[in-house]
């Protein structure tokens, strides 16, 4: 399961700032696209989906009206693409997932618990987004981008535990009490992760601590008085719905060869010619990037001579 938004923005800020020869911007969908071959090539799934955000407030912003407040307004060469993505997934054929009302994280969340429960299957969900690693368990795994795009880590129980100190399902009392910068949720004022690992590991979860809050030496035990609500309200946001409305239809996610014609042409069309050789997923070249003005200026024989003298960018 790929989390379209998540994975497009990082695309996004990876890569130079890339058009077609039309003056498309196309940067965030080509590293989108090299970083779904690379996924399809390196595990070699049965199924796909990618599962998108919508434009609609979600029950999060319901529950806490500053929910993701401070984040900057998408960037509007970013925004045209988010369409184009979604046009050319549906022509490479493949399962595209979404929820008014909910996140990404929560369709996924819940296709998961579906597929592992339903079939003896492993799920791994491929993402940017850390707040995904509580949806580890021993059939469900996350692939992460840990450098750019070009470097991927297959996150399971250990590595969860050696990047924060505790389990897959601790990691939400974790961040209920340390809180979320970036979707600007509170946790518990004066509490860093440190304490909030050694508290979770001594206590077991968030409800734990407040269990045993008299044991708790007085100066700690404050701030987790003071903000005992903002921590319960913190986990909730941090939580992931296992149980949105939302049904997986496994039939439509089977992963079908995308080395056909009509993916090839809008290939084609976008300029995207080193990924053409890539969807066989027989081809293990590095892809380089085209610079933005050798794609402004149109032709493939005049791009390729700006190509060899520009500074590339190599994905793989």
């Amino acid at each position: 399961m790929i989390d379209g938004h998540a994975i497009l923005y990082r695309a996004y800020h990876a890569l130079p700032p890339l058009t077609t020869s039309k003056g498309v911007p196309s940067g965030a969908v080509y590293g989108f696209i090299s970083i779904l071959l690379k996924t399809i090539n390196d595990l070699k799934p049965t199924n796909l989906a990618v599962a998108f955000d919508r434009r609609e407030p979600t029950f999060r912003k319901k529950l806490f009206a500053d929910y993701q407040v401070q984040r900057p307004k998408m960037e509007e060469n970013l925004v045209s693409q988010v369409d184009l993505m979604h046009s050319l997934i549906k022509t490479m054929g493949i399962a595209v997932y979404e929820l008014a009302g909910f996140e990404a994280d929560d369709v996924i969340g819940t296709l998961a618990e579906q597929v592992v429960k339903g079939e003896k299957s492993e799920v791994i969900v491929v993402t940017g987004d850390r707040d995904l690693l509580q949806l580890v368990t021993e059939r469900i795994r996350i692939y992460m981008p840990v450098k750019g795009i070009s470097e991927a880590k297959l996150f399971g129980k250990n590595e969860v535990v050696e990047k924060y100190g505790v389990l897959p399902s601790q990691v939400v009392d974790y961040k209920a009490l340390i809180g979320d910068q970036s979707d600007n949720y509170p946790g518990v004022a004066g509490i860093g992760p440190k304490t909030a690992e050694n508290l979770i590991k001594k206590y077991g979860s968030l409800e734990g601590i407040y269990k045993n809050i008299d044991f708790i030496e007085p100066k700690l035990k404050e701030k987790l008085t003071r903000d005992k609500e903002k921590a319960y309200l913190s986990y909730k946001l941090a939580e992931i719905v296992k149980n949105a409305p939302v049904n997986l239809d496994l039939a439509s996610t089977k992963l079908i060869s995308l080395d056909r014609p009509d993916v090839r042409a809008v290939f084609e069309e976008l300029g995207f010619r080193s990924l053409i050789t890539r969807l066989s997923g027989k081809s293990n070249k590095p892809a380089s990037v085209q610079n933005k003005s050798g794609l402004r200026r149109g032709e493939e024989k005049k791009a390729a001579e700006k190509q060899k003298k520009a500074e590339q960018t190599s994905l793989f």
